[in-house]
């Protein structure tokens, strides 16, 4: 199947490593252009070599922490300068530390509230301008299933990443005129190292696989594609989604 992204222009933050990493992969091999983003530079550069590798296409590395306020409008210009425009916006985030609520200060909250919500707001700021004038448009949010069925011990992704699903839908409504679709993927239990460590650090992650019906871990290319088709010109009439990528873990009937 053609997803038509070729030569379309796709930023995915935190994509480094894990599921980020899996989305520009897969989007590369759609033959689309990808800027790629990572706090770590060395990380980001490894990331970015593995990528025009795998795929023969030019990668582009922005390194920087998206939550500080100033790296971010200097990532989000060096975008723009480098492609005059983003055409596919994949928001990202690792997950705040696991815990329960009186184990958090006010700090926590601050960090998680800006790690998750406010650099998804400050790219959407960013790169939003240029899918209007184009009339086209693909953001997509990678948040948690923890939005829809919240996940013992993790309060802080429980809490702060629903307000991002609050934000998508909002604005799947206010730009449908622009022909720009905005969904969100929430992933489930899937192979990367933040599942490693929440199993090594929290005991009831290590049940985790025997709560999954497929009776597995998801892969994160299995994630990647479903985030590829949201991107493209086949799923031009989804917006406002959250489509879960969990291997029916979730026991909700929506």
């Amino acid at each position: 199947m053609d997803l038509g992204l070729k030569n379309k222009t796709a930023f995915i933050a935190a994509s480094s490593q894990g599921l980020g990493k899996a989305v520009a992969i897969e989007l590369a091999q759609e033959a689309a252009n990808v800027i790629i983003n990572g706090r770590h530079k060395e990380n980001l550069e490894r990331t970015k070599s593995e990528i025009e590798a795998k795929t023969n296409k030019k990668v582009i590395a922005l390194s920087g922490d998206l939550s500080v306020p100033e790296q971010r409008e200097q990532i989000i210009a060096s975008a723009l300068q480098a492609h005059n425009g983003i055409d596919i916006l994949v928001t990202n985030s690792g997950g705040p530390p696991a815990g329960k609520f009186e184990g958090f200060k006010q700090e926590d909250w601050d960090k998680a509230y800006h790690q998750l919500l406010t650099s998804t707001v400050g790219l959407v700021n960013g790169f939003l301008p240029g899918m209007k004038q184009r009339k086209w448009g693909r953001i997509i949010a990678i948040t948690s299933m923890a939005v829809k069925q919240p996940i013992n011990n993790l309060v802080l992704s429980n809490s702060v990443r629903a307000s991002v699903v609050g934000l998508i839908k909002t604005l799947s409504n206010e730009l449908a005129q622009y022909n720009i679709t905005v969904n969100n993927v929430m992933p489930g239990y899937t192979e990367t190292e933040r599942l490693k460590e929440l199993i090594e650090t929290t005991p009831s992650f290590a049940s985790a696989k025997s709560e999954i019906p497929m009776g597995r871990f998801g892969k994160p290319e299995e994630f990647a594609a479903a985030v590829a088709f949201l991107a493209s010109e086949r799923a031009s009439f989804i917006t406002g989604v959250s489509l879960a990528v969990d291997g029916g873990w979730m026991k909700g009937l929506l």
